[in-house]
Formats: C-alpha cells, structure tokens, sequence
C-alpha cells in the first residue's frame, strides 16, 4: 500500500513595531539562518493559536494576529516535501524577556524591512522575503477568511 501525500502546514508571524520587524535567528541543518517566527500546526489547533505559540516560543513575545498577509506554497528542494505557510499579521502584546526560546534559535531581532531582505541569502525559505514583501505591498486579508469546522460528536 502506498503512503498518501501530504503537505506539511506552518504558520508565519509578519510583526512591524515602529517599523522594524520581528525575525529569529536560528541553527539549522542547513546553518545559520533567519525567519519570521514560524513553525507547524499542531494536531488539534487552530491556525490562530499555532501563530500564537510560535511566536512565543521563538521571540517570547505574545502575539495578536489581526489577519493574514497571505497562503503560500513552497516545495522544499529535491524532495517530496511541500509546506503550505499560512502568514499572519498582528501586533506583539508583552514580553517574557527570561524565556526560554526553542532549540535552535539564537535570538530574536528586531530589523528594518531592507535589512532583512538584504540578508536573501540566509533566509530559511524564499517564503521569508515573499512574506515581507506582500506585507509592505499592503496584502491583508481578514480573520475570517480561515474556517475551521468542529466535530462536535
């Protein structure tokens, strides 16, 4: 029997505060190298509260989201690997400065927009300065646009 594909689901946080955005520096098998804070949706969450404990896992900020920049779609080189990245807007609403961040990260920065698409060549995916881009371009889309249904059996 064969095993089914399927794509792998990450959140993305784009956070501006007075103009300069939220990345992570992290370790990774591929090196040193900088993202939104991001991660994979987690069985039983929402795509809302997957942004949100990534974003606090990997900066230690909380995070509101207030909408999405946009759904992306990357493969990962030469494999059968497929991320579909749900990219959210939304301010940061604290701080836990003492924090423990996720293995692999180095820190959290606070860069402005050409800083960081300066640094192409170390972004994690392609997706990081899409992301960033489609942001400044003005793309929001509402909450509401997400729908997630419950089994209530």
């Amino acid at each position: 029997m064969s095993r089914q594909w399927k794509a792998n689901v990450t959140v993305a946080a784009v956070i501006e505060r007075d103009g300069l955005f939220l990345v992570v520096e992290e370790d990774t098998a591929d090196g040193r190298c900088f993202n939104q804070p991001a991660g994979h949706l987690e069985h039983g969450e929402s795509l809302s509260d997957a942004v949100i404990r990534e974003v606090l896992e990997e900066t230690g900020h909380h995070f509101a989201p207030e909408g999405l920049v946009g759904i992306y779609m990357a493969d990962k080189d030469h494999s059968d690997v497929t991320y579909l990245r749900f990219a959210f807007y939304g301010r940061v609403t604290g701080f836990e400065p003492a924090r423990e961040l996720d293995a692999g990260i180095v820190a959290a920065r606070w860069l402005p927009a050409e800083e960081i698409l300066a640094l192409s060549d170390a972004h994690r995916s392609p997706l990081v300065s899409r992301c960033l881009e489609d942001y400044l371009a003005g793309r929001r889309y509402g909450l509401d646009l997400l729908y997630r249904h419950e089994d209530r059996a």
